[in-house]
């Protein structure tokens, strides 16, 4: 009968080491692989002889861009795959050697020792959105990189120009006869503008899609319920959280997002630093904007007192480190809203003197009626 082989991949984007370990055995055996269809395929028939021998096959990888694509291909083979969140593993690792072979061998040890731990890999969908939110944030950046080329020819022909001057087409057709009176730029500028519309339009397309694809997504519109918080930053949020019972504690959500400060405590003195900005930065970006919205709708939510705790940190600490506080904050109202699956509510933000006649008034109504 077989034995328990347990196999540790350290995987790369040319290429990926592996370290084969049977059951008990002292030493295990390394080999390199390319990620081509070849490497691959050599790879796999070495898998998949030790599986017909009736070996336990087990395959560590850790989290990286293409350890969804290695798992769905290790599986078909019918080897058992634990996929390793490379955070927490990193801490069991911490150690001085660091080379790609002792990576490979370290996670296959782990693995016999059943002490890996496992990463969720996110759903399909979720992934697909990220695709997308990605290729639209790609064309935003571009956007913005084309828009301050044109700003800096006004600007080389004594025109100084705002930000928001490009934003509508109407107004981007008026700075262009502008430039192109001046004989040196208009030739200059002709493929800037249309390459602009171009983008503008794939963005629309996009966003189209992304709407689409969320349109019965009840996290999504429970986000959508967020003041200030329109379809891309609901759909960014839902993307990178996935699936809210991932996170125990509202914390939990809070310290993913890296919108936490390191702590350090030794004896008697706890200091904080800087957030630690782990964990993906588009859910950071995505909790700011959301921040950046509400203080746009200041005059709906100047009252809060997530907002009023804002304004008075943005005097004490600068608005920077007031934003991320809030930032966190909402992290926290978010677990909330997608664990109760309740909707973002306004009152709850309001101070408590507020709320308790709040409550008499609809008590008063309701003994009316």
């Amino acid at each position: 009968s077989g034995m328990k082989l347990n196999v540790g991949v350290d995987l790369h984007k040319s290429q990926f080491t592996v370290y084969w370990k049977l059951e008990k055995s002292r030493e295990g055996k390394f080999a390199r692989f390319a990620t081509t269809e070849a490497g691959y395929g050599t790879f796999e028939h070495q898998v998949l002889k030790a599986v017909n021998q009736g070996n336990d096959v087990a395959v560590a990888v850790e989290t990286t861009g293409n350890a969804r694509y290695f798992r769905a291909r290790m599986q078909r083979l019918g080897a058992r795959v634990v996929v390793v969140n490379s955070l927490k593993f990193k801490v069991i690792t911490q150690s001085v050697k660091k080379t790609d072979r002792h990576d490979a061998s370290t996670l296959a040890e782990f693995l016999e020792k059943d002490m890996l731990p496992e990463a969720v890999l996110c759903s399909e969908e979720s992934e697909e959105l990220r695709r997308l939110l990605k290729v639209r944030k790609r064309l935003v950046e571009t956007i913005v990189v084309i828009k301050n080329q044109i700003h800096g020819l006004l600007l080389s022909v004594g025109i100084e120009s705002t930000r928001g001057q490009l934003q509508s087409k109407k107004e981007r057709r008026r700075v262009q006869n502008v430039l192109a009176a001046h004989t040196l730029t208009g030739a200059a500028v002709e493929p800037l503008f249309e390459t602009i519309d171009r983008l503008y339009d794939e963005v629309k397309k996009l966003e189209k899609i992304i709407e689409q694809k969320t349109a019965d997504d009840p996290a999504v519109e429970l986000l959508r319920t967020i003041p200030g918080v329109g379809i891309i930053t609901a759909a960014t949020l839902r993307a990178w959280i996935d699936d809210i019972d991932r996170f125990d504690r509202p914390e939990q959500l809070a310290a993913y997002s890296g919108v936490v400060p390191w702590v350090q405590t030794s004896n008697e003195s706890v200091r904080y630093g800087r957030i630690t900005k782990r964990g993906p930065s588009e859910l950071r970006t995505a909790l700011v904007q959301a921040v950046l919205g509400m203080v746009r709708m200041k005059r709906t939510t100047g009252s809060w007192r997530i907002m009023t705790r804002y304004d008075r940190m943005k005097r004490e600490k600068g608005s920077g480190r007031s934003i991320i506080a809030t930032a966190r904050l909402l992290s926290e109202i978010i677990w909330h809203m997608l664990t109760n699956n309740e909707p973002f509510d306004p009152i709850r933000m309001t101070d408590s003197e507020v709320r308790r006649k709040a409550r008499e008034m609809r008590a008063a109504a309701f003994n009316a009626a």
